[in-house]
Protein backbone atom coordinates (compact mmCIF):
# COMPACT_ATOMS: atom_id res chain seq x y z
CA UNK A 1 0.00 0.00 0.00
CA UNK A 2 1.00 3.79 -0.72
CA UNK A 3 1.05 6.53 1.86
CA UNK A 4 2.26 10.19 1.11
CA UNK A 5 3.74 11.30 3.97
CA UNK A 6 3.57 15.24 3.74
CA UNK A 7 6.20 17.30 6.08
CA UNK A 8 5.02 20.65 7.65
CA UNK A 9 8.19 22.44 9.00
CA UNK A 10 6.45 24.59 11.92
CA UNK A 11 9.00 26.36 13.65
CA UNK A 12 11.83 23.61 12.42
CA UNK A 13 14.60 26.05 11.89
CA UNK A 14 15.41 25.79 8.37
CA UNK A 15 18.99 25.68 7.01
CA UNK A 16 20.33 29.66 6.64
CA UNK A 17 18.12 30.84 9.01
CA UNK A 18 19.14 32.86 12.30
CA UNK A 19 17.38 29.41 14.42
CA UNK A 20 19.42 27.03 12.23
CA UNK A 21 22.63 28.76 12.61
CA UNK A 22 21.85 29.07 16.98
CA UNK A 23 21.79 25.09 16.32
CA UNK A 24 25.22 23.48 17.33
CA UNK A 25 27.65 22.01 14.66
CA UNK A 26 26.52 18.31 15.69
CA UNK A 27 22.87 18.77 15.65
CA UNK A 28 22.75 20.59 12.65
CA UNK A 29 24.80 17.40 10.86
CA UNK A 30 22.53 14.64 12.38
CA UNK A 31 19.35 16.49 11.25
CA UNK A 32 20.77 16.30 7.55
CA UNK A 33 21.80 12.53 8.31
CA UNK A 34 18.53 11.48 9.66
CA UNK A 35 17.13 13.13 6.41
CA UNK A 36 19.71 10.91 4.40
CA UNK A 37 18.43 8.16 5.97
CA UNK A 38 14.58 8.63 5.91
CA UNK A 39 15.63 9.25 2.14
CA UNK A 40 17.23 5.92 1.52
CA UNK A 41 14.63 3.61 3.80
CA UNK A 42 13.49 0.59 1.92
CA UNK A 43 9.92 1.86 0.06
CA UNK A 44 10.48 5.52 0.08
CA UNK A 45 10.53 7.89 -2.78
CA UNK A 46 11.46 11.13 -2.54
CA UNK A 47 9.26 13.77 -3.51
CA UNK A 48 10.66 16.28 -5.65
CA UNK A 49 12.02 19.66 -3.65
CA UNK A 50 9.69 22.11 -2.52
CA UNK A 51 10.56 26.03 -2.99
CA UNK A 52 10.28 28.23 0.37
CA UNK A 53 6.84 29.18 1.17
CA UNK A 54 7.56 32.97 0.78
CA UNK A 55 7.96 32.20 -3.05
CA UNK A 56 4.34 29.92 -3.00
CA UNK A 57 1.16 31.27 -4.31
CA UNK A 58 -2.22 30.15 -3.57
CA UNK A 59 -5.06 29.96 -6.77
CA UNK A 60 -9.02 29.89 -5.31
CA UNK A 61 -11.72 30.68 -7.74
CA UNK A 62 -14.58 32.55 -6.36
CA UNK A 63 -17.27 33.31 -8.70
CA UNK A 64 -15.58 31.83 -11.27
CA UNK A 65 -12.44 34.28 -11.47
CA UNK A 66 -8.83 32.41 -10.00
CA UNK A 67 -8.00 34.83 -6.89
CA UNK A 68 -4.42 34.47 -6.62
CA UNK A 69 -2.55 35.74 -3.06
CA UNK A 70 1.26 35.02 -2.29
CA UNK A 71 1.74 32.38 0.18
CA UNK A 72 0.80 29.16 1.22
CA UNK A 73 -2.62 28.13 1.78
CA UNK A 74 -2.01 27.09 5.63
CA UNK A 75 0.18 29.73 7.24
CA UNK A 76 3.08 27.19 7.97
CA UNK A 77 2.69 25.74 4.39
CA UNK A 78 4.11 21.95 3.59
CA UNK A 79 7.86 22.30 3.86
CA UNK A 80 7.99 18.33 1.67
CA UNK A 81 6.64 14.89 1.07
CA UNK A 82 7.57 11.77 0.24
CA UNK A 83 5.75 8.90 -0.66
CA UNK A 84 6.13 5.05 0.81
CA UNK A 85 5.33 1.99 -0.08
CA UNK A 86 4.40 -0.33 3.48
CA UNK A 87 2.47 -2.81 4.82
CA UNK A 88 0.48 -1.00 7.17
CA UNK A 89 -0.09 2.76 8.13
CA UNK A 90 1.45 1.68 11.27
CA UNK A 91 4.33 1.52 9.10
CA UNK A 92 4.18 4.54 7.82
CA UNK A 93 3.96 6.11 11.14
CA UNK A 94 6.96 4.97 12.17
CA UNK A 95 8.91 5.89 9.27
CA UNK A 96 6.98 9.80 10.26
CA UNK A 97 8.21 9.58 13.52
CA UNK A 98 11.59 9.41 12.19
CA UNK A 99 11.46 13.05 10.14
CA UNK A 100 13.12 15.24 11.61
CA UNK A 101 10.59 18.21 11.98
CA UNK A 102 8.45 15.76 13.66
CA UNK A 103 10.43 16.15 16.76
CA UNK A 104 11.41 19.87 16.04
CA UNK A 105 8.54 22.09 15.89
CA UNK A 106 7.03 21.03 12.93
CA UNK A 107 4.68 17.29 11.87
CA UNK A 108 4.30 15.39 9.44
CA UNK A 109 0.85 13.98 8.11
CA UNK A 110 0.42 9.99 7.03
CA UNK A 111 -2.12 9.74 4.49
CA UNK A 112 -3.10 6.59 2.05
CA UNK A 113 -2.90 7.55 -1.29
CA UNK A 114 -6.03 6.28 -2.79
CA UNK A 115 -7.79 6.50 -6.58
CA UNK A 116 -11.32 8.10 -6.29
CA UNK A 117 -11.84 7.67 -10.24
Amino acid sequence: MKFVLLIYQGSTPLPGSEAWKALPEAQQKTIYADYASIGEAPGVTPGLPLGLPSAARTVQVRGEKPQVRNGTHLSEGVGGFLVLEAESIEDAVQLAARIPAARLGGAVEVRPAEQYW
